[in-house]
């Protein structure tokens, strides 16, 4: 792949030679098929158009300095996948399946995988679709699943650098006992006005509090939140928050690391007390926070006062990194290596 420019990649979508695709029928998931084409032909009627039966997930492949081809932790992204199925009713892709579904896409598409220090990686999208059609607000009988790859760079254009946020009333991007926990496409499309909000007011994302009292940190946009005080690492608990796998694996290195960790309630207030905090997901891993900005309050809350990351985000950061690339040693099992 000569004519990629690894190190200048956006997070962004290319076109990759295959695709995998699964097809639920008659209450049962057939065999795994392997497709070059792009586009999905569908029934008009389809539930995902309609009713929104849709679900995602998001996870990534490394290439190490070895040579060897990685995947974090695609059991944790097929056990968050089956949460979202039984919560709007659809059938469930077993473990193993969803397992061998990635592996299958990332090998046939690993001339697409950035050579190491790159500072790109590859970018793995499982889809899962309601196609049967129906009129009435029901499940599908059918339906079905795809995983399409992509080589993308860093999230954010800076890469690991602090970033400004700014709390967004005028819209919430899930209801307290709503879908904010599964990863569904509704979540996104309600959060687009607000993103795009904050964007136009050169903010990096926007950050919620929860819908209920407005009272509480709820997520950084598309991203979970962690703050750093005191040794202990502390990140909101909250029935619309989706389970990040990379804030999971993060709150494990933290609490090896010596930090106590808390998953609890936070009220706005307490962000002035924080040393360090960030936003973490797959898609940036951490996004260390440089403030945030509550501008209907004419508040400003800054977390790094030199602009600079800081010492716990760093640490968690270049750990999390070492192991997905495989040059420190995964104790946790949460690395696969594709032969």
């Amino acid at each position: 792949m000569k004519d990629i420019d690894w190190s200048n990649l956006s997070f962004g979508y290319m076109r990759t030679d295959y695709n995998v695709r699964c097809y639920y029928r008659d209450g049962k998931w057939g065999e795994l098929e392997l497709c070059s084409e792009e586009t999905l032909n569908i029934h008009m009627a389809a539930t995902c158009l309609h009713y929104g039966q849709e679900a995602f997930e998001g996870l990534k492949a490394y290439r190490g300095k070895d040579g060897k081809i990685r995947v974090f932790r695609p059991e944790a992204n097929a056990e968050r996948l089956q949460s979202t199925c039984e919560g709007i009713l659809m059938p469930e892709l077993p473990t193993e399946k969803f397992c061998e579904a990635v592996k299958k896409v990332v090998k046939a598409n690993e001339r697409f995988i950035p050579p190491y220090e790159s500072g790109a990686s590859l970018y793995i999208r499982p889809l899962l679709i309601g196609v049967g059609a129906q009129v009435g607000v029901h499940p599908a009988s059918e339906y079905l699943f795809v995983i399409f790859v992509t080589p993308v760079g860093p999230y954010f254009k800076g890469g690991f650098a602090t970033n400004p946020y700014v709390i967004i009333r005028e819209f919430d991007r899930a209801a307290p006992l709503g879908t904010g926990r599964y990863k569904v496409g509704g979540n996104y499309a309600a959060s687009l006005r607000a993103n795009k909000m904050a964007h136009d007011a050169g903010y990096a994302s926007e950050f919620y509090l929860d819908a209920k009292e407005k009272k509480y940190i709820d997520e950084c946009g598309a991203a979970n939140f962690f703050g750093i005080k005191d040794n202990t690492y502390v990140t909101p608990l909250s029935s619309s928050i989706l389970p990040s796998i990379t804030n999971r694996s993060l709150m494990q290195l933290a609490e090896d690391m010596g930090l106590k960790v808390e998953r609890r309630p936070i009220a706005e207030e307490e962000l002035e007390t924080f040393e360090e905090a960030g936003a973490c997901g797959t898609a940036a891993v951490i996004s260390p926070i440089e403030r945030i900005d509550d501008l209907e309050n004419h508040k400003s809350y800054v977390i790094s006062k030199d602009g600079q990351p800081g010492p716990w985000c760093e640490k968690l950061y270049h750990k999390l990194r070492a192991i997905q690339y495989g040059d420190e040693a995964d104790p946790y099992g949460w690395v696969t290596v594709i032969d």
